[in-house]
């Protein structure tokens, strides 16, 4: 399977918020935000896969600013690390209040694993991550020793 740059396995999304998203004060639900996450990751493993993927586990979720209602969001998704049927994706959520001229904030963190799946469910491989600048073989090392915690966990429980 061929290696594909780490500067192309991206994806941006925004999206203003909806007072339908948000409770009585104009706060958006986590919950809202997370699932926005979460279509980020998938859009951009799918793209990286060219398959159907799931999401195998979410962590370090991190909530740095509240965000309201009619402010522009932008998740910004970027695969740092894959293993052989996994990618690590992090998110991160920038806020834009739309009434102002403030630059965009970082709102949320996130790092995603997603798993590739072929037709019928079972877990497929994924192409390899070519990394070439400093910040991109920093970024895949430390995908990687969260990929090799959770496995070993994962192994102690079995």
């Amino acid at each position: 399977m061929a290696e594909r740059p780490l500067s192309e396995a991206n994806l941006v999304m925004s999206v203003v918020m909806q007072p339908s998203q948000a409770n009585y004060v104009g706060n958006i639900h986590g919950g809202e935000i997370m699932k926005l996450m979460d279509s980020a990751a998938y859009a951009v493993a799918r793209k990286h896969s060219h398959t159907n993927v799931v999401t195998a586990r979410v962590d370090e979720i991190q909530f740095h600013l509240p965000i309201f209602v009619g402010e522009l969001i932008t998740c910004t998704a970027q695969i740092i690390f894959t293993g052989r049927t996994s990618m690590e994706v992090a998110v991160t959520v920038n806020v834009e209040d739309l009434d102002s001229d403030e630059p965009p904030k970082k709102a949320l963190t996130a790092h995603f694993t997603m798993v590739a799946l072929d037709k019928k469910g079972i877990p497929t491989p994924v192409p390899l991550l070519s990394v070439q600048t400093e910040e991109e073989k920093e970024l895949f090392e430390l995908g990687k020793r969260r990929y090799e915690y959770y496995k070993s966990k994962k192994d102690e429980v079995s």
